[in-house]
């Protein structure tokens, strides 16, 4: 159920710190994991029940972007193919967005035996010749294949743990040794292919720098290999013999196995480490079953089972789990001041008020795997105390809330939320808030506004939300990606997820790569990554033989660092030493081809409109700002100008009252760092060497090409060309608008632009 106001809970309703103490004491320790098992074994028999018979299982995106690339189309010529064959062994279904923007709709086959196959940019026709082709003659198109040029179809594919503790002291080059031994067994070089995955995340203390972990497909499974031996049994009996060898078999912590099974094989999602992703593109968003089958409310069962709320918010402290919602404030802390208030009403919000432009991993995740969010805002209200919790929406967002809903609704029905939650004795219920679309309403005081029905607007702090917030209570408040990444804590350990990141950060990020580069989409890299790696291992570089110039991280509030950063690691505080952020995971990459100084202004200007007018250094600053910025990009800017964008950028940054306004001016202040050259030329030579800014443009004949072809001169809007047919033309300067007509309809390349 949505509402647009809520209100507090009544007194009878609340619940006091001695009585809920007493009801969660008094119940029975192995309550909580009987309800649990009893869940699991449901969803088992359902499943069973389910895929019995199944042989072959056609698996079709299902989110906002898949859907508008035609997968609803897709998923119903499926449905259609199936109908008419009479088969009975096929059976499919809808899985949530792998976040491979630039090939949706993506299809999945799997055929039990078989080595999945991905197909891109699948359509109507696209169907028909898959289910002709590859489900009825088995015969995957291997030219609609995912990323054929980079991983084509083979026999037998080897993905090798590049992780910073797999140890390479006991296998060095292992790559060329594998190679080198299956030529000796007789493995022919066109049925095998050899990758460098991401971490796997799979080194417990005691194998760390001991051993290296390789994937074999198509049987999926992950060996710990210790030595020349252990690979050249994994040749002899896996490969050559086609036996599983069970005692190099990883069974702990296999977090990432399932995700590498079906997707390995693919650049973009082999150099990534899928923590708070896990789910996405392999289980349906909308069953409860699936979820439940990849351990899904286990670590809920067993911080409840546990019932000692400190011993939880230790566990998070210990994970080093920072928000990643953008301050990257410490969410143990954050738990732990909430939960040492004396008041005993408290709440949990989930921060989902997704603003930047160009970022979209809440949506994903909310969209892909709605039930990790919910789990983790169990796992967060039991630490805190907390009984009711809010999920603040964008209500840009019809899918993820509808889909929220629905997570919301199977977990009452299943004991999952409201009271007595899995028979631990502890009540929470969530309900969805709308927001509509204010970008302030990301920071935390605002969006508390906002549930209260007031006006989104920010206040001062302290005191903090964790000790007065919604309607004057203790409140804490995570975004999506957090909430989603709690329950992997509990279900590995929090030594195991403080070791995927920096000694400062634990776990990974999610970034929404976007701009110039080859392969868009969501990435998920654990913390300290390079910005090259992002860029150019996942990403596939700049497109087009371009020069990489800037990346743009943060959102609005972000700052733009130059290519001589590429090798910098991404943390919270290594981007803040650069003038950036890490923010939500915004990462926009720009070439040669890109105006700085346009850069800025672009950005300037959104966080101009998105101000909410209560400080006057936000609201007045930041608007003399891009009256600044629109001056240079005029060619109307003095070179005085550029320290009044400083001066009034470092005051901003001082003196507005939320984090959002002391970061707006960072776009401008790291482009005036790194750039400064970009805006001098524009304001001295009054010129443009990107040719972004229209004002800045010179379009001009270039009379040893000109052949009178009057193309130009029937296209220009002001008339600005004269010349007579086979004549060559000329560009009156004056008049002429810069709209850049003539230089798109010359085919001679007759007319100059700079």
């Amino acid at each position: 159920m949505i509402h647009s106001i809520a209100e507090p809970l009544s007194g009878s309703a609340r619940h006091t710190g001695d009585a809920i103490k007493e009801r969660l004491t008094s119940m029975p320790k192995q309550s909580v994991s009987i309800h649990y098992q009893a869940l699991v074994e449901e969803s088992r028999r359902i499943l069973a029940q389910r895929d019995s018979g199944n042989l072959i299982r056609i698996q079709v995106g299902s989110a906002t972007c898949e859907d508008a690339a035609g997968a609803n189309e897709v998923f119903d010529e499926f449905r259609k193919h199936i109908e008419a064959s009479g088969r009975s062994d096929i059976r499919l279904r809808r899985t949530g967005c792998t976040g491979r923007c630039s090939c949706e709709p993506i299809v999945s086959l799997l055929v039990a035996g078989q080595a999945p196959v991905k197909y891109e940019r699948v359509n109507r026709e696209i169907v028909h010749r898959i289910f002709t082709q590859h489900v009825m003659a088995g015969k995957p198109l291997t030219e609609e294949v995912l990323d054929v040029e980079t991983a084509g179809l083979r026999k037998f594919e080897f993905l090798f743990c590049s992780g910073a503790r797999c140890g390479r002291k006991v296998l060095p080059d292992l790559p060329e040794l594998l190679a080198a031994k299956l030529k000796t067994a007789g493995v022919s070089e066109q049925d095998y292919c050899i990758v460098h995955a991401n971490c796997f995340g799979l080194c417990p203390a005691n194998h760390e720098g001991n051993a290296v972990h390789m994937m074999v497909r198509p049987w999926q499974a992950i060996y710990r290999l210790a030595s020349e031996a252990d690979l050249e049994r994994v040749i002899r009996q896996q490969v050559v013999g086609g036996q599983v060898v069970q005692e190099l078999v990883v069974h702990d912590q296999p977090i990432s196995q399932r995700f590498f099974a079906l997707y390995g094989d693919v650049a973009f999602f082999h150099r990534q480490s899928r923590i708070a992703l896990r789910n996405s593109g392999l289980i349906d968003p909308e069953d409860l079953y699936e979820y439940v089958a990849v351990k899904g409310f286990e670590a809920a069962a067993a911080v409840l089972g546990r019932n000692d709320p400190q011993w939880a918010i230790e566990q998070v402290s210990q994970a080093k789990l920072r928000g990643r919602g953008g301050a990257g404030f410490p969410t143990g802390t954050k738990w732990a001041n909430a939960s040492r208030s004396p008041e005993t009403t408290r709440y949990i919000i989930c921060n989902a008020d997704e603003g930047d432009p160009g970022a979209f991993m809440d949506r994903s995740m909310l969209e892909g795997d709605p039930f990790s969010v919910i789990e983790g805002m169990i796992i967060g209200g039991f630490a805190i105390g907390a009984h009711r919790g809010f999920l603040y929406v964008r209500a840009e967002y019809p899918m993820a809330i509808r889909r929220l809903e629905n997570a919301i609704e199977l977990c009452r029905k299943n004991g999952l939320l409201g009271k007595n939650i899995l028979g631990s004795g502890y009540d929470l219920d969530l309900e969805i808030r709308l927001g509509a679309g204010a970008f302030v309403c990301g920071e935390e005081t605002a969006l508390i506004h906002s549930i209260e029905g007031l006006r989104g607007q920010p206040r001062v702090r302290p005191p903090f939300p964790s000790e007065a917030g919604l309607w004057g209570k203790p409140t804490v408040i995570n975004n999506v990606e957090t909430f989603t990444n709690v329950p992997v804590v509990f279900l590995y350990g929090p030594q195991w997820f403080a070791s995927l990141g920096t000694p400062a950060s634990g776990g990974t990020k999610v970034f929404a790569l976007a701009g110039k580069v080859s392969h868009t989409g969501l990435v998920e890299v654990p913390m300290g990554t390079s910005l090259r790696q992002i860029v150019f291992d996942v990403g596939g570089g700049v497109p087009g033989g371009k020069k990489l110039k800037a990346i743009q991280t943060g959102g609005p509030a972000g700052g733009c660092i130059p290519a001589q950063f590429l090798d910098t690691p991404v943390d919270f505080d290594t981007l803040g030493k650069l003038g950036s952020i890490m923010g939500s995971g915004g990462m926009i990459v720009m070439d040669e081809d890109d105006c700085m100084v346009d850069i800025a202004k672009f950005f300037l200007g959104f966080t101009a409109d998105e101000s909410c007018g209560k400080c006057t250094p936000c609201r007045e600053g930041t608007r003399r700002m891009l009256e600044i910025v629109e001056r240079i990009t005029e060619g109307k800017g003095v070179i005085e100008d550029l320290e009044k964008l400083e001066r009034l950028g470092k005051l901003i940054r001082k003196s507005s009252l939320c984090g959002l306004g002391r970061a707006a001016p960072n776009p401008v202040l790291s482009t005036l760092k790194y750039f400064r050259h970009e805006y001098e030329a524009h304001i001295h030579q009054r010129h443009c060497a990107a040719g972004r800014c229209a004002a800045l443009l010179r379009y001009t004949v270039v009379v040893d090409k000109c052949v009178g072809c009057t193309a130009c001169a029937r296209k220009c809007p002001a008339a600005c060309i004269t010349g007579s047919s086979k004549k060559v033309h000329q560009i009156d300067q004056q008049r002429c608008i810069r709209c850049g007509a003539c230089f798109k309809a010359c085919r001679f390349d007759a007319i100059a632009r700079a």
